[in-house]
């Protein structure tokens, strides 16, 4: 994109932003009614035009039934879409609403909501407007969680969900080039209060960038740090899935009880190969084993962690009674571990009783 952050988006660029996309057969356009989904709207039906053949383009608001105004946005998206020549829906976040976890509930149905759509419009991907912005801010969200790397490396170009393909293809494009662009096209857009109620973290944070870009940590250099550190991720990852590997052909070898063993729905890690590896792969196995076999979801990573402390502990007070009995058993997301004769064990767990009985 344009070193010019206050520039419009010119048509050629647009096109590089959607180029990856031209072979799919049809595309999600999850918009709002906010400036930075009216230009993706926008500059894919620009796009669209300049193609002898593309996918074709719906464009799907989703109305939370948390502001009254909403439903008013979601008719002037309606209307920005027809005059594009792009089919619209509104789609509708029914029933109860939270108390407490309102935007990660809002964001959970928005999603669903949105891979619906996109499955009955035969759609490979559905596109969200995220922003360099919104990565800068997703990375001071998860670091003042703790977040370990995968967390740090903030959100990615293209994921999978409920089989569909989220992309993200603004994601290197600053906010202000997406108003420029919309404000040259002199193109209206909704503006959500929301956005800046600092009752939720995400515009708290929002509101401390102008003091940590004046540290130098603008969004710019924000959203390339989360760059580099999904580098450095997809490195050790690698290093997860080769010694995956080598435990497995280990466990395939003349040794038939070394390595890591899976089945009937359990994974046998041979205690010292597994010892001998980097803390991160490590963990990173451990959590892979468990998030497998257990029936609890994802098992969250301080836990896992605490986890791998108590096993390294009881691998470190010798080896296992010579009976075969666990010196460590313990439960983590629906996932049983134990570790007996000189073997780390995964598993699930026995189904929790009902309380009362």
């Amino acid at each position: 994109m344009s070193d010019d952050d206050n520039s419009p988006i010119s048509a050629r660029a647009a096109k590089q932003l959607f180029a990856e996309l031209k072979g799919a057969p049809a595309l999600v356009l999850a918009v709002s009614g906010g400036p930075d989904s009216v230009a993706l709207m926008w500059l894919a039906a620009r796009w669209r035009r300049g193609l002898a053949r593309g996918p074709h383009l719906t464009v799907v608001t989703v109305d939370h039934g948390l502001r009254p105004e909403a439903a008013r946005e979601a008719r002037e998206v309606k209307h920005l879409a027809t005059g594009l020549g792009l089919t619209h829906r509104t789609l509708r976040w029914r029933g109860a609403k939270p108390e407490t976890g309102l935007p990660a509930a809002a964001r959970e149905a928005r999603y669903r909501l949105l891979a619906q759509a996109a499955r009955k419009a035969g759609a490979s991907h559905v596109l969200t407007a995220h922003t360099r912005d919104d990565q800068a801010e997703t990375l001071l969200m998860r670091l003042v969680r703790g977040s370990g790397l995968a967390g740090l490396s903030a959100m990615a170009r293209l994921t999978e969900r409920d089989g569909v393909v989220l992309a993200r293809p603004l994601l290197d494009v600053p906010k202000s080039q997406l108003v420029a662009t919309l404000q040259r096209a002199k193109i209206g857009f909704a503006d959500d209060p929301t956005n800046r109620d600092t009752a939720f973290t995400r515009p708290r944070l929002r509101a401390l960038l102008p003091q940590l870009a004046a540290e130098g940590g603008d969004a710019r250099t924000l959203a390339r740090l989360a760059g580099r550190l999904a580098r450095a991720n997809a490195a050790v990852e690698l290093m997860v899935d080769g010694a995956e590997r080598f435990l497995q052909l280990r466990a395939r070898g003349d040794a038939p009880q070394a390595g890591v063993r899976s089945f009937e729905a359990q994974i046998f890690f041979e205690a010292q190969a597994f010892a001998a590896l980097p803390e991160e792969v490590r963990l990173r196995l451990l959590l892979r084993a468990v998030n497998a076999l257990g029936h609890e979801g994802p098992a969250e990573l301080g836990k896992v962690e605490t986890l791998m402390a108590a096993l390294d502990q009881a691998m470190a007070a010798g080896p296992a009674a010579a009976n075969g009995r666990p010196v460590l058993r313990q439960t983590l997301a629906g996932a049983l571990i134990s570790l007996a004769g000189g073997r780390i064990h995964v598993a699930p767990a026995p189904a929790r009783r009902p309380k009362g009985r």
